[in-house]
């Protein structure tokens, strides 16, 4: 019996979802190594965020799954010069047994981080308002969860000596993780993209218009 086999079908539903995913261009997603130790299954893509100019990649699957789903290479090309504004990580887990943590099968576990301008920056407020924009996010795609929890911190980067004409800066990081409502996950990192966008200042797409869709696998 091949690995494929032994593999779940709630799982591979939810892998099939997170293909369908639609995310604005200037979101670059990849495949990255998923935690072994977290839960028996599990998906990782990394995120980076840079000027609208950047092009898109394809969306790779990862785990046990993956010869199921990618059937051709990443598009690897990138422009160096492009500005990165944020960066993040998503991962799916699954435990067929379920969690009485998790209540539930799934959890979603993230983690976000993006320089912010000094004004906000400084902003006592600020991981409030970090957090109201990932409630607001899933709100937006309907994505329906429980079980969220999650910290935001705030890092303060000061230069010394042949660095010291270097500017502070104030980064945001958010940690957050939530158990889906099922096991279609498409409007969570959907939903969790646009959030990713927030967080790099990006401002948010026209009422109607949604992200462009990444390219089909076969």
């Amino acid at each position: 019996m091949n690995a494929l086999a032994q593999v779940p079908p709630d799982f591979l539903f939810a892998l099939g979802t997170l293909r369908k995913a639609q995310c604005r261009s200037e979101l670059r997603l990849d495949e990255i190594p998923a935690p072994a130790r977290l839960a028996p299954y599990a998906v990782a893509l990394g995120a980076e965020v840079f000027s609208p100019t950047a092009a898109t990649r394809q969306v790779p699957v990862h785990g046990p799954a993956a010869k199921a789903f990618v059937q051709g290479q990443t598009d690897s090309s990138s422009n160096e010069e492009d500005d990165e504004l944020a960066t993040g990580r998503f991962i799916l887990l699954h435990d067929p047994d379920g969690s009485a943590v998790w209540e539930g099968e799934f959890r979603i576990v993230t983690y976000i981080r993006a320089q912010m301008d000094a004004e906000m920056g400084n902003d006592a407020m600020l991981g409030s308002v970090a957090w109201t924009w990932l409630v607001e996010a899933l709100q937006n795609r309907e994505a329906h969860y429980r079980a969220a929890g999650g910290t935001a911190t705030r890092i303060l980067s000061e230069s010394f000596g042949t660095l010291a004409e270097r500017p502070d800066t104030i980064d945001i990081e958010l940690r957050a993780s939530w158990t889906p409502e099922s096991s279609d996950v498409q409007a969570h990192l959907e939903a969790w993209s646009d959030m990713v966008c927030t967080f790099a200042g990006l401002p948010p797409l026209p009422p109607g218009v949604t992200g462009l869709p990444k390219r089909r696998l076969n």
